[in-house]
């Protein structure tokens, strides 16, 4: 069975490139804009990995990956970052976050890094 995923990013681009991605091996369940869209749509599907980006409008990534994670502990969060931005993801990872993964995305990268997080 595929594996569920939520994207929380709050780039169309963004967004599109990793439904791209991630079509065919994936099921995707979701695509937030900020992080009050991606808290509340995880409360509804309830997604294997939540693909979410740090920055975002009205609730951050780490601000989001924090109620999350509070609320399901087991909850699977990759961040995605921009190079340098080192500071903010020891602030994921303390939220909750379970691995993380730079932009611009390959392919090999994202499935790596969910792999690592969530095996087959």
């Amino acid at each position: 069975m595929a594996k569920r995923v939520l994207i929380a990013d709050d780039s169309e681009f963004m967004r599109n490139l990793l439904r791209e991605i991630l079509a065919g091996d994936f099921e995707i369940v979701g695509e937030a804009e900020n992080g009050v869209e991606a808290v509340n749509l995880y409360e509804q599907e309830d997604p294997d990995i939540v693909m979410m980006d740090i920055v975002m409008p009205i609730r951050s990534g780490i601000e989001a990956t924090d109620e999350i994670t509070t609320d399901d502990p087991n909850a699977k969060i990759i961040m995605c970052t921009s190079v340098g931005q080192e500071e903010k993801m020891k602030e994921a990872i303390k939220a909750g976050a379970s691995g993380y993964i730079t932009k611009p995305f390959q392919k090999p990268n994202v499935l790596d890094a969910i792999n690592d997080v969530v095996p087959a």
